[in-house]
Formats: C-alpha cells, sequence, structure tokens
C-alpha cells in the first residue's frame, strides 16, 4: 500500500526517523481500516463532543478534520450538517474508506506536520486521537499550528488517551504501537500554551468493541483561538 512520504524533489524521498513514525501510524491504520470505526462506533463522549461543536458552529462552516480516518463518525456529521469538512489522515486505507463513505467532504492522505495550513482559514478544527504517536515536542507544534489555521475564535475538538507516557510500546486492537501523550493537566496547559482557552474538558474510560481491546481513559477538550 502506498505511503503518504515527504520528498525533496531535487534529492527524492527523504526518510527521517519523523517519517518513520508516521509510517509506522500509517502501518497500523492501514491494518485496522474500518475496524477501527466499528470499535469505537459506540462512544457517546465522541458524539457529545461533535454536538458541542454542531451546537456552535455557524451554517457552512470550514472544519479541517486531523486524523479523519474512515470519515466516521466525525466528518459525516459535520458534513451532514452542512459544514465544508477537509480530513487528512497518514493511512491511505483510512483516506480511501473516508473518500467513499462521506463523499460530502474532501479527505487528504498526508501528514499534518508537513502540509501547508492556511492562515486564519478554518472555522473549527478536530483533532481526536491523532496527536498519540507523535513525540511531545511534535504535539505542541501541531496544536500551535492548528490555532494559527484557525480564525480568531475559531472552535478546537480534541480527544486523546491521557497518559504520562513518552515513546511507550503496548499494543492496541493487535497492532503494536509506540505511544506519546500528557496527562489530561498537562496537556490542559499545552493546549492553552499553544493559543487556546479551553471551556470545558470530559475526562471517561471507554473500551472499544474489539477482542483485543481494554479499558482506556480518555479526554475530551473544547475550546477557542484566542
Amino acid at each position: 500500500m502506498t505511503r503518504c512520504p515527504r520528498t525533496d524533489h531535487r534529492r527524492g524521498p527523504i526518510v527521517t526517523e519523523e517519517q518513520q513514525r508516521g509510517t509506522s501510524a500509517a502501518a497500523v491504520f492501514d491494518a485496522l481500516g474500518a475496524a477501527y470505526e466499528e470499535a469505537f462506533a459506540g462512544s457517546e463522549a465522541h458524539r457529545r463532543s461533535l454536538e458541542w461543536l454542531l451546537g456552535r458552529l455557524a451554517p457552512g462552516s470550514a472544519v479541517l478534520d486531523v486524523g479523519s480516518g474512515t470519515g466516521r463518525p466525525t466528518a459525516q456529521t459535520l458534513a451532514r450538517a452542512g459544514h465544508q469538512v477537509r480530513g487528512v489522515d497518514v493511512s491511505p486505507v483510512m483516506t480511501e474508506l473516508a473518500a467513499r463513505q462521506v463523499p460530502a467532504a474532501s479527505f487528504r492522505c498526508a501528514d499534518i506536520r508537513d502540509i501547508p495550513l492556511p492562515e486564519g482559514f478554518f472555522d473549527a478544527v478536530c483533532v481526536y486521537f491523532s496527536l498519540l504517536q507523535m513525540t511531545r515536542a511534535e504535539q505542541t507544534a501541531v496544536l500551535r499550528r492548528l490555532a494559527g489555521a484557525l480564525r480568531p475564535g475559531g472552535l478546537l475538538a480534541l480527544a486523546t488517551v491521557p497518559l504520562d507516557v513518552e515513546g511507550a510500546e503496548g499494543v492496541f486492537m493487535g497492532q503494536p504501537v509506540r505511544l506519546t501523550s500528557f496527562g489530561a493537566d498537562a496537556l490542559t496547559s499545552v493546549v492553552e500554551d499553544a493559543g487556546f482557552e479551553v471551556a470545558d474538558r470530559e475526562e471517561t474510560l471507554f473500551t472499544p468493541a474489539h477482542p483485543d481491546a481494554v479499558p482506556e481513559p480518555h479526554l475530551f477538550l473544547h475550546g477557542r483561538r484566542r
């Protein structure tokens, strides 16, 4: 399956440590495919997060979905409400599924760390569980870039697994993964330092509907660009 590599056109593809991490994330989610969507379909906290967005977005808003996966439920819910959704994901399998399942949105197979983002363009950005295979420095940098891509007052909906870990090796739904995250309070501070005002947060425990899944803590943050 073709990846989404970064390329220097003068010298060909560049393979770096950061790219290897991106490729690893793509491999995990290529392997999971539609099973990921099915495993997380029962997340009521995710539904509440989307309702928070829908209740605050003006008609026809431009929304960036970072780590858009299969397109469901995030892009599908927002597109059905009439919003203009652009999804970005490192997994070609996920991107292809999303394009088929949510034709009203647009999807791009790319690494959010690399693609240009227009300054002050989007009305909202969704970041649901898409930072976990980046380093802490990369997560912080991405959040700052996303703040810059929002108009002043633009909305943020973010979810993660709030664990104080760096480069922890584990197994997720049968796939080997390397996980980096922040604790809930630390991530809230990182988000605020990136240029957001956090309006509320929800912490919950969720067990994906998959035989190899275990209960995992989830943190949902909602806020606005200052």
